[in-house]
C-alpha cells in the first residue's frame, strides 16, 4: 500500500512580473484559475493524503472561497498564511503537515500544467532516496557573459538541468533544513536541502510543466493545453420527417420544387437538423430540441440554417473548426440529385468551411420503411471537429 504524501502548493507571491492587478496565480487560465489547475492534478493522485495551499495573509478568503467553487474543499484542503520569502511560506505549509505523514511535496502554484505522471515520479524517488526534484536537462548552449556583455566562456550543459516542481523529500529532512538553515536565502527547496547535506536526485520532468510568470507565459500555456487536449470530436446526428400538404420542402437550406412539404415547428429541414445534432454531438451539447424545443413559439417556422448559424457560433467560441461533414438523405422520392451541389454550397457557407469539407449522398431503401413507402425523409450525418490553436 502506498504511504500518504502531503503536498504544499506554495502560492504566496505578488507575482508582479504579470504587471497585472491581482496575484497571477488567481489569473483564468482557459477559464479557470491557474492555482486551481496547479492544484487538480494532485487531487488525481490516490498517494497524496493532504493539500496545503499556502497564500498572502490577505487572499485566505479568497482562496478558500475559489476552492469550494471549484469542488476543492475538504478535510484533506487546508489554506494557510505564507511568509516573506519563499522558503518561510514552504515552512508555514510544513507547520500545517499532519502527524503521521512522512512525505512531503512541495509546487508552485503558478506551475499548472503538472501532470500526474510526473507528480508519482517524484513520489516514488523522494520513497527510494529521501529527496528528489523534477527537471529538465538544459538543451541549448550556455554562455556566461561579463559585465561589458561579452561572452566571457561556453559553459558545458552535459551536467546542467533545468529545475521545476515538484520537489520534494521525507518530512524530517525538510523540518531539519528549515530548522538549521532558517537564515539561507535560496529558490527552492533542493538547494536549502543540499546545503543541509542531504542528497537530491533528479527526476526527468517535463517541458510543458512551465511556471507563469509573465503575459508571455499565459498564451504560451493556453497553446500547449489546447495540443494536450483531443484535438479532434466526433459527432453524429439523425432526423427523420414526415411528408405534409401545404408545407414547403426545405432540405440542407435548399427548397425543392416538389408537391410535398416536411412537417415540423419549423421548416422542417431534416438535412440541416441532422447536422446541427451532430455538431452538438461532438461538442457534447445535447441535441437541437434541448436548444430550440417544439414548444418555444419563438422557433415556431424558423429557418433552419439560422439554427445551424447558431451552432457553429458555438463550435467557434469553443475554438472548433469543422473538418468535415459527411451526410446521407434517405427518400425514395423527390429525386435529389440535381441539387446536392446547391445544398453542399449552402452548407459549407453556413458552417465558415470549403465545399469540399462537406459530402452529401442520397439514397433509397428500394420502397421498403417508411422513406420507401414515401411517408417521410430521413438523415444521418457524421462530422468531425478539430481544436483551434491560438
Amino acid at each position: 500500500m502506498k504511504q500518504h504524501a502531503a503536498v504544499i502548493i506554495v502560492a504566496a507571491g505578488s507575482g508582479t512580473r504579470m504587471g497585472a492587478a491581482m496575484p497571477k496565480q488567481y489569473l483564468a487560465l482557459a477559464g479557470t484559475p491557474i492555482l486551481v489547475r496547479s492544484i487538480v492534478p494532485f487531487t488525481r493522485c490516490s498517494f497524496i493524503g493532504q493539500i496545503i495551499v499556502v497564500v498572502p495573509a490577505d487572499r485566505i478568503e479568497q482562496t478558500t472561497a475559489l476552492l469550494a467553487e471549484n469542488s476543492l474543499n475538504g478535510p484533506a484542503m487546508s489554506v494557510v498564511a505564507g511568509g516573506r520569502r519563499r522558503q518561510d511560506s514552504v515552512s508555514c505549509g510544513l507547520a500545517a503537515v499532519a502527524d503521521g505523514i512522512d512525505i512531503v511535496l512541495v509546487h508552485d502554484g503558478a506551475r499548472p500544467l503538472v501532470s500526474p505522471q510526473l507528480i508519482e515520479r517524484c513520489y516514488r524517488e523522494v520513497v527510494a532516496s529521501g529527496a528528489a526534484i523534477a527537471a529538465v536537462p538544459v538543451k541549448d548552449t550556455v554562455k556566461r557573459g561579463n559585465a561589458e556583455l561579452h561572452i566571457a566562456a561556453t559553459v558545458d550543459r552535459s551536467s546542467l538541468w533545468l529545475a521545476q516542481t515538484p520537489q520534494g523529500a521525507r518530512k524530517h529532512l525538510l523540518v531539519d533544513a528549515f530548522d538549521r538553515l532558517a537564515d539561507r536565502d535560496v529558490t527552492d527547496e533542493a538547494a536549502l536541502l543540499e546545503q543541509a547535506g542531504t542528497p537530491v536526485r533528479l527526476v526527468h520532468g517535463e517541458e510543458s510543466n512551465r511556471k507563469i510568470t509573465g503575459p508571455e507565459d499565459l498564451l504560451l500555456a493556453e497553446s500547449i493545453m489546447a495540443t494536450q487536449s483531443s484535438p479532434l470530436r466526433i459527432g453524429h446526428g439523425y432526423d427523420a420527417h414526415r411528408f405534409s400538404e401545404g408545407r414547403r420542402l426545405v432540405l440542407g437550406g435548399v427548397e425543392i420544387d416538389y408537391h410535398l412539404g416536411l412537417a415540423g415547428h419549423s421548416d422542417a429541414d431534416v438535412v440541416t437538423h441532422a447536422l446541427c445534432d451532430a455538431l452538438l454531438g461532438a461538442m457534447g451539447l445535447g441535441d437541437i430540441g434541448r436548444h430550440f424545443p417544439d414548444t418555444d413559439p419563438a422557433f415556431k417556422d424558423i429557418l433552419s440554417l439560422n439554427l445551424l448559424d447558431w451552432v457553429m457560433e458555438a463550435a467557434a467560441s469553443r475554438r472548433l473548426e469543422l473538418v468535415n461533414g459527411d451526410l446521407t438523405i434517405v427518400c425514395q422520392a423527390p429525386k435529389l440529385a440535381p441539387v446536392i451541389g446547391h445544398m453542399r454550397d449552402m452548407l459549407a457557407g453556413h458552417c465558415r468551411c470549403t465545399t469540399d469539407r462537406i459530402n452529401i449522398k442520397a439514397t433509397t431503401t428500394e420502397r421498403m420503411g417508411f422513406t420507401g413507402r414515401g411517408e417521410g425523409i430521413c438523415c444521418h450525418a457524421v462530422v468531425l471537429l478539430q481544436k483551434l490553436c491560438r
